[in-house]
């Protein structure tokens, strides 16, 4: 998958679960792969904010956060 793809022209491939406007995310339905290790997913987490914290629900907590030319991942 192109890691710029956009999401609509994969509605027939994806079932949304949620939206709250700043993230949405889909279940893959037909097999999708990951544009970073080409393996197949199970959830799509689309974020539109510039920074993001993940709770620890299964694991360690960790926070995106997308800079000018990248994007870095904080583990805590």
């Amino acid at each position: 998958m192109d890691p710029e793809f956009d999401i609509h022209d994969h509605r027939h491939q994806v079932k949304q679960i949620s939206d709250s406007g700043e993230t949405a995310v889909f279940e893959n339905r037909d097999g999708l792969t990951c544009p970073a290790c080409s393996k197949e997913f199970n959830r799509l987490l689309i974020i539109e904010r510039q920074a993001f914290s993940f709770p620890e629900n299964d694991g360690v907590p960790f926070c995106l956060v997308r800079r000018t030319d990248d994007m870095v991942l904080f583990r805590h």
